[in-house]
């Protein structure tokens, strides 16, 4: 009944993707104090259990049940009811309705995870888990839908491959607005503890990334092979562009530089793995890497306290990537894709040009409204008293480091 190799590949995949989370805890436990490893950590470890109770009571329901709305599914996949053994995804990927849920789940537990990196150092674990549960019902679960369960962005169009405008920029975008909410921290001048626990954390993420990208053509084709590549390749292009960026305005090459380019090209080519050639995917990084710079650039000159650069690389990065989509998509590359503006595509560029900044719009908006109502029931921000002291030792009890 069902195919033996697409369901082996999909159950690669969706490990893959698993690991990406605590590779993210890595990425982040490296870049913060030594006083707040654990705190920005388990920020990302708790996602792997709560929102996996979510994903599996309502989540999976809300994002591929029948659509209400074009905006939300049904309950019909409530407690995961009516899947059983014998269930298949359907369009002709021939693999169990199982491993799709398990995938798809992977991808829900590290797009909240990303935000944490905007406000480390800085926010109550209590106030972040009630943020972690509305974000998820009111922004991830309905972007889900409307574009990979049959939604109204996807029934108007609208591409994205593996999570452009669903993980990066949505994160991204929210990422902004508790940075605008929460404020600047107190020690400013913090600085990255461990960049050998960036680089294993970069290291995961880009191995990671392989089941993020090729697996989200759900089967083993001409096309996971592609993204498969453009995936690399991308990444590669936007490291090695990053490390000249530093070298000529900094005057030295950065080994952190090299890194944060590489997950800028990551999140990047998210959107059109699939869908462009491996040429494109090459344009595509040294972009990546030019506009999260810029971005991440300008973020310092106006002093907003970004702590981790989520919106300058998984917001722009996103939010770019979808462009590039938008500029370079070939349906000789993915037959089931579309043509991009270079080809001809001028509606379809719009398209995608209105879906990312709708999406970015309201993820922002939504997340500083959720922020204010949450700080109306407990506060968001630690005490100067705890954050000067650590977040470790103030909200866990418990040390890194001895």
């Amino acid at each position: 009944m069902f195919n033996t190799g697409n369901t082996a590949f999909m159950l690669v995949a969706t490990s893959l993707v698993m690991l990406m989370t605590p590779g993210l805890a890595f990425f982040y436990g490296g870049l913060v104090s030594r006083k707040n490893v654990l705190t920005i950590m388990l920020q990302s470890f708790v996602s792997m259990g709560w929102t996996t109770i979510l994903w599996v009571t309502v989540g999976f329901s809300l994002c591929f049940g029948k659509d209400l709305g074009g905006i939300i599914g049904n309950g019909q996949y409530f407690l995961l009811h009516g899947i059983s053994l014998n269930s298949a995804l359907g369009h002709g990927t021939g693999i169990p309705l199982i491993i799709f849920v398990a995938y798809q789940m992977m991808f829900a537990i590290i797009t909240p995870a990303l935000i944490t990196g905007a406000f480390a150092d800085r926010v109550r674990f209590k106030a972040y888990m009630i943020f972690l549960t509305v974000w998820l019902l009111f922004v991830y679960f309905p972007l889900v839908h409307m574009i990979w369960g049959g939604g109204i962005l996807h029934q108007w169009g609208v591409l994205d491959f593996a999570g452009g405008i669903v993980v990066h920029a949505s994160a991204g975008f929210a990422a902004l607005a508790s940075v605008f909410f929460v404020g600047r921290r107190k020690d400013v001048k913090s600085r990255p503890h461990s960049i050998p626990l960036v680089a294993l954390g970069t290291a995961l993420l880009w191995f990671g990334w392989y089941g993020f990208n090729a697996g989200s053509e759900l089967q083993a084709n001409a096309i996971t092979t592609s993204a498969f590549l453009n995936t690399d390749v991308a990444a590669s292009f936007a490291a090695i562009t990053w490390l000249v960026l530093a070298f000529i305005f900094e005057k030295k090459p950065k080994m952190l530089g090299m890194l944060t380019g590489a997950v800028a090209g990551l999140a990047t080519i998210t959107p059109a793995a699939g869908y462009v050639s491996v040429g494109w995917a090459m344009i595509i990084g040294i972009a990546a890497s030019l506009a999260c710079y810029i971005a991440v650039s300008y973020k310092n000159k106006r002093g907003w306290d970004d702590a981790l650069d989520v919106w300058g690389v998984h917001g722009i990065g996103g939010y770019v990537g979808i462009l590039l989509l938008g500029l370079f998509a070939s349906k000789v590359m993915n037959p089931h894709g579309a043509n991009g503006l270079i080809y001809g595509g001028h509606v379809f560029f719009l398209k995608e040009l209105v879906a990312v900044t709708m999406v970015a719009v309201y993820a922002f908006v939504f997340s500083y409204v959720a922020l204010w109502l949450i700080n109306k029931i407990t506060t968001v921000r630690v005490s100067e008293q705890e954050e000067l002291a650590g977040l470790d030792e103030a909200e866990l009890g418990e040390d890194a480091y001895r």
